[in-house]
Protein backbone atom coordinates (compact mmCIF):
# COMPACT_ATOMS: atom_id res chain seq x y z
CA UNK A 1 0.00 0.00 0.00
CA UNK A 2 1.49 3.37 -0.53
CA UNK A 3 1.18 6.31 1.17
CA UNK A 4 -0.91 9.23 0.75
CA UNK A 5 -0.98 12.86 2.31
CA UNK A 6 -3.40 13.85 5.17
CA UNK A 7 -5.39 15.90 2.73
CA UNK A 8 -6.27 13.21 0.31
CA UNK A 9 -8.00 10.93 2.78
CA UNK A 10 -11.13 12.08 2.35
CA UNK A 11 -11.24 10.78 -1.27
CA UNK A 12 -11.19 7.22 0.63
CA UNK A 13 -14.03 7.21 2.76
CA UNK A 14 -14.77 3.16 3.52
CA UNK A 15 -11.60 2.37 2.36
CA UNK A 16 -7.63 1.22 3.71
CA UNK A 17 -5.31 4.17 3.29
CA UNK A 18 -0.99 3.94 4.54
CA UNK A 19 -0.32 7.96 5.91
CA UNK A 20 2.70 8.68 7.87
CA UNK A 21 3.66 11.69 9.51
CA UNK A 22 4.14 13.57 13.15
CA UNK A 23 2.24 13.29 15.92
CA UNK A 24 0.74 16.65 16.52
CA UNK A 25 -1.60 16.03 19.39
CA UNK A 26 -2.41 13.33 21.56
CA UNK A 27 -5.49 13.08 23.97
CA UNK A 28 -6.54 9.91 25.85
CA UNK A 29 -10.25 9.17 26.38
CA UNK A 30 -10.18 6.28 28.50
CA UNK A 31 -9.28 3.43 26.46
CA UNK A 32 -9.62 5.42 22.98
CA UNK A 33 -6.93 7.80 22.21
CA UNK A 34 -7.38 10.65 19.66
CA UNK A 35 -4.05 11.22 17.63
CA UNK A 36 -3.62 14.04 15.18
CA UNK A 37 -1.31 13.11 12.41
CA UNK A 38 0.66 16.33 10.96
CA UNK A 39 1.82 16.16 7.50
CA UNK A 40 3.46 19.06 4.54
CA UNK A 41 -0.46 19.37 3.88
CA UNK A 42 -1.85 19.62 7.02
CA UNK A 43 -3.70 17.37 9.95
CA UNK A 44 -6.47 14.61 9.93
CA UNK A 45 -7.49 12.84 13.19
CA UNK A 46 -6.76 9.17 13.87
CA UNK A 47 -8.35 6.35 16.53
CA UNK A 48 -6.83 4.44 18.22
CA UNK A 49 -9.16 1.88 19.96
CA UNK A 50 -9.12 -0.83 22.45
CA UNK A 51 -6.87 -2.92 20.92
CA UNK A 52 -3.83 -0.80 21.26
CA UNK A 53 -5.05 -1.04 25.34
CA UNK A 54 -1.57 -3.03 25.73
CA UNK A 55 -0.02 -1.98 23.11
CA UNK A 56 3.58 -0.50 24.55
CA UNK A 57 4.29 1.65 21.21
CA UNK A 58 0.65 3.61 21.28
CA UNK A 59 0.47 4.13 24.89
CA UNK A 60 4.60 5.44 24.95
CA UNK A 61 3.58 7.76 21.90
CA UNK A 62 4.10 11.40 22.07
CA UNK A 63 3.83 15.05 20.20
CA UNK A 64 6.25 14.88 17.50
CA UNK A 65 6.82 11.31 17.09
CA UNK A 66 7.21 10.33 13.71
CA UNK A 67 4.80 7.15 13.03
CA UNK A 68 3.21 5.33 9.87
CA UNK A 69 -0.15 3.92 10.28
CA UNK A 70 -2.41 1.96 8.17
CA UNK A 71 -6.28 1.86 8.80
CA UNK A 72 -9.68 2.67 7.58
CA UNK A 73 -10.98 5.95 6.60
CA UNK A 74 -14.39 6.78 8.04
CA UNK A 75 -16.92 9.44 8.29
CA UNK A 76 -17.32 11.61 11.58
CA UNK A 77 -20.52 11.05 13.55
CA UNK A 78 -22.95 13.59 13.64
CA UNK A 79 -21.68 16.28 15.73
CA UNK A 80 -17.93 15.92 15.69
CA UNK A 81 -17.56 17.22 12.19
CA UNK A 82 -14.36 20.08 12.96
CA UNK A 83 -15.30 22.58 9.89
CA UNK A 84 -11.48 24.43 10.87
CA UNK A 85 -10.16 21.04 8.62
CA UNK A 86 -9.93 20.31 5.57
CA UNK A 87 -10.15 16.76 6.64
CA UNK A 88 -12.54 17.63 9.05
CA UNK A 89 -15.41 15.16 8.63
CA UNK A 90 -13.82 11.82 8.38
CA UNK A 91 -11.02 10.18 11.01
CA UNK A 92 -9.08 6.72 10.53
CA UNK A 93 -9.49 4.04 12.77
CA UNK A 94 -6.00 2.97 13.26
CA UNK A 95 -5.66 -1.16 12.57
CA UNK A 96 -1.07 -1.06 12.09
CA UNK A 97 1.01 1.63 13.47
CA UNK A 98 4.92 1.85 13.32
CA UNK A 99 6.52 4.00 14.72
CA UNK A 100 9.91 5.52 11.98
CA UNK A 101 11.31 8.29 14.81
CA UNK A 102 10.99 9.42 18.30
CA UNK A 103 11.48 12.62 19.31
CA UNK A 104 12.76 14.56 22.66
CA UNK A 105 10.32 17.31 23.84
CA UNK A 106 10.50 20.23 22.02
CA UNK A 107 12.77 23.44 23.24
CA UNK A 108 9.93 25.44 22.74
CA UNK A 109 6.15 25.12 21.46
CA UNK A 110 5.59 25.53 17.58
CA UNK A 111 1.58 25.56 17.94
CA UNK A 112 1.08 29.16 18.16
CA UNK A 113 2.87 31.80 16.03
CA UNK A 114 6.18 32.25 17.90
CA UNK A 115 6.31 35.74 17.69
CA UNK A 116 6.63 35.57 21.92
CA UNK A 117 9.66 33.37 21.97
CA UNK A 118 13.23 34.61 22.23
CA UNK A 119 14.68 34.91 18.47
CA UNK A 120 17.93 33.27 19.16
CA UNK A 121 16.48 30.10 20.43
CA UNK A 122 14.15 30.05 17.46
CA UNK A 123 17.09 30.30 14.96
CA UNK A 124 19.12 28.07 16.72
CA UNK A 125 16.26 25.41 16.30
CA UNK A 126 15.17 26.71 12.80
CA UNK A 127 14.40 23.03 11.89
CA UNK A 128 12.08 22.91 14.45
CA UNK A 129 10.44 26.10 14.10
CA UNK A 130 9.76 25.77 10.89
CA UNK A 131 7.48 22.97 11.68
CA UNK A 132 5.19 25.82 12.54
CA UNK A 133 2.26 26.62 10.64
CA UNK A 134 2.59 29.99 10.06
CA UNK A 135 6.30 29.80 8.66
CA UNK A 136 5.41 26.34 6.10
CA UNK A 137 2.50 28.98 5.10
CA UNK A 138 4.90 31.89 4.67
CA UNK A 139 7.13 29.45 2.75
CA UNK A 140 4.25 27.65 0.58
CA UNK A 141 3.52 31.88 -0.41
CA UNK A 142 7.14 32.60 -1.00
CA UNK A 143 7.51 29.28 -4.10
CA UNK A 144 3.70 30.69 -5.15
CA UNK A 145 5.20 34.26 -5.85
CA UNK A 146 8.35 33.21 -7.42
CA UNK A 147 6.60 30.72 -9.91
CA UNK A 148 3.92 33.30 -10.87
CA UNK A 149 7.03 35.87 -11.76
CA UNK A 150 8.66 33.28 -13.64
CA UNK A 151 5.80 32.08 -15.91
CA UNK A 152 4.41 35.75 -16.38
CA UNK A 153 8.03 36.88 -17.38
CA UNK A 154 8.46 33.55 -19.92
CA UNK A 155 5.16 34.72 -21.99
CA UNK A 156 6.59 37.71 -22.54
CA UNK A 157 9.73 36.68 -24.01
CA UNK A 158 12.11 36.51 -21.02
CA UNK A 159 14.92 33.98 -20.49
CA UNK A 160 15.70 32.87 -17.00
CA UNK A 161 19.72 32.47 -16.89
CA UNK A 162 21.66 31.95 -13.96
CA UNK A 163 25.23 33.76 -13.54
CA UNK A 164 28.42 32.51 -11.71
CA UNK A 165 28.65 32.84 -7.56
CA UNK A 166 32.56 32.77 -7.77
CA UNK A 167 32.80 36.37 -9.98
CA UNK A 168 34.89 39.66 -9.71
CA UNK A 169 35.26 41.98 -6.72
CA UNK A 170 34.08 45.36 -7.92
CA UNK A 171 32.57 48.89 -6.47
CA UNK A 172 29.53 48.44 -6.04
CA UNK A 173 28.44 49.99 -2.52
CA UNK A 174 29.18 47.28 0.05
CA UNK A 175 32.14 44.68 0.85
CA UNK A 176 32.34 41.80 -0.79
CA UNK A 177 32.47 38.36 0.40
CA UNK A 178 35.88 37.04 -0.43
CA UNK A 179 36.67 33.44 -1.55
CA UNK A 180 40.68 32.28 -1.85
CA UNK A 181 41.62 30.60 -5.11
CA UNK A 182 43.50 27.78 -4.15
CA UNK A 183 45.04 27.07 -7.69
CA UNK A 184 45.80 30.49 -8.06
CA UNK A 185 47.49 31.69 -4.57
CA UNK A 186 47.00 35.06 -3.34
CA UNK A 187 44.14 35.80 -5.92
CA UNK A 188 40.37 35.53 -4.69
CA UNK A 189 36.67 35.28 -6.26
CA UNK A 190 34.30 37.58 -4.88
CA UNK A 191 30.74 36.68 -4.08
CA UNK A 192 28.08 38.59 -6.32
CA UNK A 193 26.29 41.80 -4.86
CA UNK A 194 24.36 41.25 -7.65
CA UNK A 195 24.60 39.71 -11.33
CA UNK A 196 24.99 43.88 -12.41
CA UNK A 197 27.76 43.35 -15.04
CA UNK A 198 27.17 39.58 -16.00
CA UNK A 199 23.02 40.67 -17.04
CA UNK A 200 24.77 43.23 -18.99
CA UNK A 201 27.39 41.40 -21.02
CA UNK A 202 24.15 39.16 -22.01
CA UNK A 203 22.54 42.12 -22.95
CA UNK A 204 25.73 42.38 -25.01
CA UNK A 205 25.41 38.63 -26.16
CA UNK A 206 21.83 39.36 -27.89
CA UNK A 207 19.36 38.01 -25.09
CA UNK A 208 17.48 41.04 -25.33
CA UNK A 209 15.39 39.64 -21.89
CA UNK A 210 16.99 38.31 -19.32
CA UNK A 211 15.47 37.88 -15.74
CA UNK A 212 16.83 35.72 -12.87
CA UNK A 213 15.84 34.83 -9.13
CA UNK A 214 19.08 35.60 -8.50
CA UNK A 215 21.03 35.04 -5.24
CA UNK A 216 22.93 38.35 -3.74
CA UNK A 217 25.38 38.59 -1.31
CA UNK A 218 27.04 41.92 1.07
CA UNK A 219 29.14 42.22 3.32
CA UNK A 220 27.43 44.93 5.19
CA UNK A 221 27.62 46.06 8.54
CA UNK A 222 24.98 44.73 10.98
CA UNK A 223 21.59 46.27 10.26
CA UNK A 224 18.10 45.00 11.84
CA UNK A 225 16.09 44.64 8.79
CA UNK A 226 19.10 43.16 5.99
CA UNK A 227 20.51 39.32 5.29
CA UNK A 228 23.78 38.77 4.45
CA UNK A 229 22.55 36.62 1.60
CA UNK A 230 19.47 37.96 0.03
CA UNK A 231 17.04 36.96 -3.05
CA UNK A 232 15.74 39.20 -6.00
CA UNK A 233 14.19 39.44 -8.92
CA UNK A 234 16.56 40.09 -11.48
CA UNK A 235 15.68 41.68 -14.74
CA UNK A 236 17.49 43.40 -17.27
CA UNK A 237 16.42 44.42 -21.06
CA UNK A 238 17.83 45.56 -24.03
CA UNK A 239 16.35 48.63 -26.01
CA UNK A 240 14.28 50.03 -23.49
CA UNK A 241 13.75 53.00 -21.57
CA UNK A 242 12.97 53.98 -18.10
CA UNK A 243 8.40 54.11 -18.34
CA UNK A 244 8.83 51.14 -19.74
CA UNK A 245 10.93 49.30 -16.93
CA UNK A 246 8.17 50.58 -14.51
CA UNK A 247 5.50 49.50 -16.64
CA UNK A 248 6.16 46.05 -16.81
CA UNK A 249 6.95 45.96 -12.89
CA UNK A 250 3.61 48.01 -12.01
CA UNK A 251 1.35 45.46 -14.09
CA UNK A 252 3.68 42.44 -12.68
CA UNK A 253 2.66 42.92 -8.99
CA UNK A 254 -0.62 44.01 -9.94
CA UNK A 255 -1.17 40.83 -11.26
CA UNK A 256 0.73 39.21 -8.27
CA UNK A 257 -1.65 41.08 -5.62
CA UNK A 258 -5.26 39.38 -7.50
CA UNK A 259 -3.72 36.18 -7.85
CA UNK A 260 -1.76 35.39 -4.48
CA UNK A 261 -3.08 38.14 -2.49
CA UNK A 262 -6.62 38.87 -2.94
CA UNK A 263 -7.40 40.47 0.20
CA UNK A 264 -4.83 43.26 -0.43
CA UNK A 265 -6.36 46.41 -1.44
CA UNK A 266 -3.80 48.75 -3.65
CA UNK A 267 -3.66 52.21 -2.60
CA UNK A 268 -3.56 53.92 -6.29
CA UNK A 269 -3.34 52.29 -9.60
CA UNK A 270 -0.99 53.72 -11.51
CA UNK A 271 1.74 53.69 -8.83
CA UNK A 272 2.67 56.35 -6.76
CA UNK A 273 4.95 58.43 -8.97
CA UNK A 274 7.41 60.82 -7.63
CA UNK A 275 10.96 62.41 -7.80
CA UNK A 276 13.67 62.15 -5.54
CA UNK A 277 13.29 65.90 -4.58
CA UNK A 278 9.83 65.75 -4.06
CA UNK A 279 9.84 63.16 -1.63
CA UNK A 280 12.22 64.01 0.13
CA UNK A 281 10.94 67.91 0.05
CA UNK A 282 7.57 66.60 1.14
CA UNK A 283 8.13 63.49 2.95
CA UNK A 284 11.59 64.03 4.37
CA UNK A 285 12.69 59.78 2.59
CA UNK A 286 12.75 58.65 -0.22
CA UNK A 287 11.45 55.92 0.20
CA UNK A 288 7.49 57.46 1.97
CA UNK A 289 4.82 55.20 3.22
CA UNK A 290 1.78 56.45 1.33
CA UNK A 291 -1.12 54.62 2.81
CA UNK A 292 -4.42 56.32 3.49
CA UNK A 293 -4.75 54.65 6.65
CA UNK A 294 -1.68 52.94 8.01
CA UNK A 295 -3.49 51.24 10.69
CA UNK A 296 -4.48 48.98 7.79
CA UNK A 297 -2.82 45.39 7.77
CA UNK A 298 -4.51 45.11 3.63
CA UNK A 299 -3.51 48.10 2.07
CA UNK A 300 -0.44 48.16 -0.39
CA UNK A 301 1.14 51.86 -1.58
CA UNK A 302 3.39 50.90 -3.99
CA UNK A 303 5.07 53.87 -5.40
CA UNK A 304 8.41 54.35 -7.90
CA UNK A 305 10.83 57.25 -6.64
CA UNK A 306 13.04 58.61 -9.61
CA UNK A 307 15.31 60.79 -10.64
CA UNK A 308 17.97 60.16 -7.91
CA UNK A 309 21.08 62.06 -7.98
CA UNK A 310 24.27 59.93 -9.73
CA UNK A 311 26.92 60.82 -7.07
CA UNK A 312 26.52 61.08 -3.51
CA UNK A 313 29.26 63.36 -1.30
CA UNK A 314 30.91 61.59 1.55
CA UNK A 315 32.32 63.90 3.73
CA UNK A 316 34.27 61.64 6.47
CA UNK A 317 36.70 61.43 3.39
CA UNK A 318 35.48 64.04 1.20
CA UNK A 319 35.29 61.78 -1.81
CA UNK A 320 32.25 60.99 -4.14
CA UNK A 321 30.50 57.59 -4.64
CA UNK A 322 28.03 57.07 -6.77
CA UNK A 323 24.10 56.61 -5.33
CA UNK A 324 22.96 53.43 -7.31
CA UNK A 325 26.28 51.72 -9.08
CA UNK A 326 28.95 53.46 -11.56
CA UNK A 327 27.05 51.79 -14.10
CA UNK A 328 24.18 53.73 -13.72
CA UNK A 329 23.43 56.33 -16.76
CA UNK A 330 23.42 60.15 -15.98
CA UNK A 331 21.01 62.47 -17.08
CA UNK A 332 23.57 64.14 -19.34
CA UNK A 333 26.56 62.52 -21.61
CA UNK A 334 27.96 66.49 -21.23
CA UNK A 335 31.56 64.77 -19.69
CA UNK A 336 32.60 68.55 -18.74
CA UNK A 337 29.61 68.53 -16.94
CA UNK A 338 29.86 65.55 -15.31
CA UNK A 339 33.14 66.24 -13.64
CA UNK A 340 32.59 69.77 -13.12
CA UNK A 341 29.45 70.00 -10.91
CA UNK A 342 28.97 66.03 -10.03
CA UNK A 343 26.47 67.38 -7.56
CA UNK A 344 24.27 68.39 -10.15
CA UNK A 345 23.95 65.42 -12.29
CA UNK A 346 20.86 63.62 -11.78
CA UNK A 347 20.78 60.03 -13.14
CA UNK A 348 18.21 57.53 -14.86
CA UNK A 349 17.62 55.59 -11.37
CA UNK A 350 14.44 54.59 -9.88
CA UNK A 351 13.72 52.83 -6.52
CA UNK A 352 10.29 50.69 -5.65
CA UNK A 353 8.61 51.38 -2.61
CA UNK A 354 5.86 49.91 -0.70
CA UNK A 355 4.57 50.87 2.61
CA UNK A 356 7.60 53.29 3.22
CA UNK A 357 10.17 50.29 2.70
CA UNK A 358 12.46 50.25 -0.71
CA UNK A 359 11.70 46.71 -2.17
CA UNK A 360 13.48 47.35 -5.23
CA UNK A 361 15.17 49.83 -7.16
CA UNK A 362 17.13 49.66 -11.21
CA UNK A 363 18.28 52.45 -13.90
CA UNK A 364 19.15 52.79 -17.28
CA UNK A 365 23.13 51.55 -17.58
CA UNK A 366 25.70 53.51 -19.49
CA UNK A 367 26.51 52.34 -22.51
CA UNK A 368 28.97 55.44 -23.77
CA UNK A 369 32.34 53.84 -22.49
CA UNK A 370 33.30 57.64 -22.26
CA UNK A 371 31.01 58.80 -20.11
CA UNK A 372 31.51 56.03 -18.12
CA UNK A 373 34.70 56.49 -17.44
CA UNK A 374 34.52 60.23 -16.47
CA UNK A 375 32.12 58.31 -13.83
CA UNK A 376 34.62 56.54 -12.27
CA UNK A 377 37.04 59.41 -12.35
CA UNK A 378 34.73 61.31 -10.22
CA UNK A 379 34.26 58.01 -8.13
CA UNK A 380 38.49 58.58 -7.83
CA UNK A 381 39.66 56.19 -10.64
CA UNK A 382 42.64 57.09 -12.56
CA UNK A 383 42.17 56.45 -15.91
CA UNK A 384 44.99 53.98 -16.28
CA UNK A 385 42.72 51.61 -13.33
CA UNK A 386 39.79 51.93 -14.74
CA UNK A 387 40.45 50.27 -18.19
CA UNK A 388 42.42 47.79 -16.24
CA UNK A 389 40.21 46.99 -13.71
CA UNK A 390 36.85 46.87 -16.03
CA UNK A 391 39.07 45.13 -19.17
CA UNK A 392 35.80 43.13 -19.74
CA UNK A 393 33.30 46.12 -20.30
CA UNK A 394 35.46 47.90 -22.48
CA UNK A 395 36.35 45.08 -24.61
CA UNK A 396 32.84 43.69 -24.97
CA UNK A 397 31.31 47.14 -25.07
CA UNK A 398 33.65 48.04 -28.19
CA UNK A 399 31.86 45.44 -30.16
CA UNK A 400 28.43 46.83 -30.17
CA UNK A 401 26.48 46.97 -27.04
CA UNK A 402 22.63 48.13 -27.11
CA UNK A 403 20.51 50.44 -25.13
CA UNK A 404 19.65 48.24 -22.04
CA UNK A 405 18.24 48.52 -18.17
CA UNK A 406 17.01 46.66 -15.37
CA UNK A 407 15.59 46.60 -12.05
CA UNK A 408 16.21 44.41 -8.97
CA UNK A 409 13.22 43.88 -7.16
CA UNK A 410 13.71 42.02 -3.90
CA UNK A 411 11.61 38.77 -2.73
CA UNK A 412 12.18 38.82 0.49
CA UNK A 413 11.46 42.44 2.07
CA UNK A 414 8.00 42.16 -0.25
CA UNK A 415 6.94 39.02 1.12
CA UNK A 416 7.57 40.50 4.62
CA UNK A 417 5.43 43.32 3.82
CA UNK A 418 2.46 41.79 1.96
CA UNK A 419 2.59 38.77 4.78
CA UNK A 420 2.72 41.17 7.66
CA UNK A 421 5.77 40.23 8.96
CA UNK A 422 7.94 42.44 11.30
CA UNK A 423 11.20 41.45 9.54
CA UNK A 424 12.46 39.63 6.57
CA UNK A 425 13.72 36.37 8.78
CA UNK A 426 10.12 35.23 9.17
CA UNK A 427 10.09 34.67 5.08
CA UNK A 428 13.27 33.19 4.55
CA UNK A 429 14.24 29.50 5.48
CA UNK A 430 17.34 29.65 7.29
CA UNK A 431 18.08 33.58 7.88
CA UNK A 432 20.85 34.82 9.74
CA UNK A 433 21.22 36.89 12.84
CA UNK A 434 21.38 40.99 12.58
CA UNK A 435 25.19 40.78 12.40
CA UNK A 436 25.41 37.56 10.13
CA UNK A 437 25.74 34.46 12.38
CA UNK A 438 24.04 31.05 11.75
CA UNK A 439 23.11 29.99 15.09
CA UNK A 440 21.78 26.99 13.51
CA UNK A 441 25.04 25.76 11.97
CA UNK A 442 27.14 27.68 14.51
CA UNK A 443 29.14 29.93 11.76
CA UNK A 444 31.22 31.68 10.84
CA UNK A 445 33.14 29.15 12.24
CA UNK A 446 36.83 28.22 12.53
CA UNK A 447 38.83 26.24 9.56
CA UNK A 448 41.68 23.45 10.18
CA UNK A 449 45.59 25.25 10.04
CA UNK A 450 45.53 22.39 6.37
CA UNK A 451 42.43 24.07 4.78
CA UNK A 452 44.21 27.55 5.49
CA UNK A 453 47.87 26.06 4.55
CA UNK A 454 46.43 24.95 1.51
CA UNK A 455 44.60 28.69 0.54
CA UNK A 456 48.27 30.18 1.11
CA UNK A 457 46.21 31.98 3.97
CA UNK A 458 47.73 33.21 7.90
CA UNK A 459 45.47 34.67 10.01
CA UNK A 460 46.70 36.67 13.16
CA UNK A 461 46.16 35.68 16.69
CA UNK A 462 43.46 37.76 18.65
Amino acid sequence: MERILSIETTKYIGKEVKIAGWVNSRRDHGKIIFIDLRDSSGLVQMIFGQEFEKDKTAQEMRPEWIIEVEGLVNKRPKGMVNPKLTTGNIEIKVKKLKVLSKAKTLPFSIENDGYEINEEKRLKYRYLDLRRNRLRKNLKTRQKVIQFMRDALEKQGFIEIETPLLTKSTPEGARDFLVPARLQPGKFYALPQSPQQYKQLLMVAGIEKYFQIARCLRDEDPRADRQAEHTQLDIEMAFINQEEILDLIEKLYISIIKKIFPEKRITKIPFFRLTYKKAMEKYKTDRPDLRRNKKNPDELAFAFVTDFPMFEWHPEDKTWGAEHHPFTKPQTEDIKKIKKNPEKILAFQYDFVLNGQEIGGGSIRTTNLDVLTAVFEVLGHKKSEIKKKFKNYFEAFSYGVPPHGGIAPGIDRFLAVVLNEPNIREVIAFPKTGDNRDLMMDIPSDVSEEQLKELHIKTKKK
